[in-house]
């Protein structure tokens, strides 16, 4: 849970950088000798993609739910937001492995894309983020892994150098993987 919340306040400090209506020059703004107890962080400036602080940032790291962070962003570039999404058998059960995050949702329930995408950010529900890659895998012309795939793609065309996507939700997969540096590219683009 540690790792989790490290990653969670990390992500946030990135997208109070990402807002920034203008560059944040390095040299004024940080002090020297930071010191952070997570194992690896990366905060970049949105507008130059200038690197302004890392601690191993390219080592990999198993990103949790963070990864729904780029589960909505290939969303939102795929699909529209008044599109019905059904919930599937695999997205209410296999979406939701144990008792992680959900918002409890049934087998045929319906909701729009805009309230899934609501539920993963809000509240990290695990079944919404896996019935948004089945519904807009299949308005990409396949289905579930066609999303996973694209995933994989944006994370590439973004400049990712150690990541790998397996899910949307960010339930553990030894080979779910990605760095520090990786996320704040994908927050910076989100």
């Amino acid at each position: 849970m540690k790792k989790k919340k490290r990653w969670i306040v990390g992500l946030l400090a990135i997208g109070l950088l990402c807002k920034s209506p203008e560059p944040i020059q390095a040299e004024t703004k940080w002090p020297e000798g930071i010191s952070i107890s997570s194992g690896s962080a990366c905060v970049i400036e949105v507008n130059t993609g200038t690197v302004l602080y890392e601690k191993n940032a390219t080592d990999k790291s198993y990103p949790a739910s963070i990864t729904k962070v780029l589960t909505v962003d290939v969303a939102l570039e795929n699909a529209q937001l008044d599109e019905t999404v059904v919930f599937s058998e695999e997205a209410v059960f296999g979406g939701n492995e144990g008792d992680t995050s959900n918002i409890a949702r049934d087998y045929l329930e319906e909701m729009t894309l805009e309230e899934t995408i609501y539920a993963v950010m809000l509240e990290s529900a695990n079944e919404c983020a896996y019935a948004t890659a089945e519904h807009v895998g299949a308005d990409m012309g396949g289905d579930y892994q066609t999303f996973i795939d694209a995933m994989n793609e944006k994370a590439k065309s973004l400049g990712c150098v150690n990541s790998n996507f397996m899910n949307p939700n960010g339930l553990h997969n030894p080979d779910h993987y990605t760095c520090a540096y990786d996320m704040a590219l994908i927050a910076c683009d989100a």
